[in-house]
């Protein structure tokens, strides 16, 4: 593992890679109190050529800078952290698997360690990488099902939805298991009285459909401080602009939308997109009582064709300024 200890009066000190171990915090350490902490998740992926590769990693970077600064967290030089992780890896790319169907998860992670009761900016901190090997995200495979509940809000405006901290996933444990209770994989995050689609369960959501101008669309919600910025679904609106072969948007949905679109038979693929599950395809959506289904099981073709593109440059497979070599 990787750890780094920073201080307001010694600032960042020098990174240590030890063996994986427990940490030792103060009783009153402000991230146990007061939720000061966030973290990140990227992956490592071993090719077919054997070469280990961290596929965009400075978006990462990117987005821990923000949470830390919205954690009143101190900043970091984004590219040495960077390469403080790639040395990890390759002291530790042993546990890379061989295999296109799993990978190296990496999980960096930055607390407040103030040993002190105060509510206030920590004076210490440390920042701190783990390892895992992963497979699938989800048991049954890529396809999800979805429950949509308005009762719950995941984020709302000017609060902590664009930023990755800990608060934000363990609120959700509650929805995620009524969700379950409903014979349902993931919540379908809905957000004010007109039911806007903003996340489903960990991933971001996009619509693929004919929309109502008669327009075949690429849809996802746009980032407006409720929607965590996704690698992934970045990636998708960067590699689907570059196709230039139908309407990529970023705008509001809601249910109601969904379902006259639904109705209508306008929707061709609705999918979730992340780094743990890549691209899964929405199965069905339980709604009001009413099971929508998706049709994107008879018809995955854009979701297949973005996770093979995706999974082509992250096992270099094909080549691409997007990965970096360990």
């Amino acid at each position: 593992m990787l750890t780094i200890e920073w201080s307001t009066a010694g600032g960042w000190q020098v990174p240590h890679i030890k063996p994986f171990g427990n940490l030792s915090l103060h009783p009153a350490c402000s991230s146990l109190h007061y939720g000061i902490q966030l973290f990140e998740g990227l992956k490592a992926y071993r090719g077919d050529d054997n070469k280990v590769r961290l596929f965009r990693p400075m978006l990462n970077m990117n987005r821990m800078a923000k949470s830390a600064e919205r954690a009143c967290l101190p900043p970091f030089d984004r590219s040495e952290l960077q390469e403080c992780i790639r040395k990890l890896v390759e002291t530790d790319q042993d546990w890379v698997p061989h295999s296109d169907s799993a990978s190296l998860y990496i999980r960096p992670t930055f607390v407040g360690t103030e040993p002190s009761l105060g509510v206030k900016k920590p004076a210490h901190a440390l920042l701190y990488v783990i390892l895992s090997p992963v497979g699938f995200y989800f048991s049954t495979g890529t396809n999800v099902s979805l429950w949509a509940d308005p009762k719950y809000i995941r984020a709302w405006k000017g609060g902590t939805g664009d930023c990755k901290m800990g608060g934000n996933y363990g609120a959700s444990l509650s929805a995620q298991n009524e969700a379950v209770g409903h014979g349902c994989q993931q919540v379908l995050w809905l957000y004010g009285d007109d039911h806007q689609i903003t996340e489903v369960g960990t991933m971001n959501v996009f619509l693929y459909w004919t929309n109502e101008n008669g327009e075949e669309e690429l849809l996802t919600p746009p980032l407006d401080s409720v929607i965590l910025p996704g690698v992934t679904r970045q990636s998708i609106l960067d590699l689907t602009r570059k196709w230039g072969e139908f309407k990529v948007t970023e705008r509001r949905l809601t249910m109601a939308q969904l379902c006259s679109a639904l109705k209508q038979q306008r929707v061709k693929e609705m999918f979730g997109s992340g780094t743990a599950c890549m691209v899964s395809p929405v199965d069905r959506i339980l709604y009001q009582g009413e099971n929508l289904h998706m049709p994107s099981m008879e018809n995955s073709q854009l979701s297949s064709r973005l996770a093979k593109e995706l999974t082509d440059i992250q096992y270099g497979r094909v080549p691409s300024d997007w990965t970096v070599l360990v």
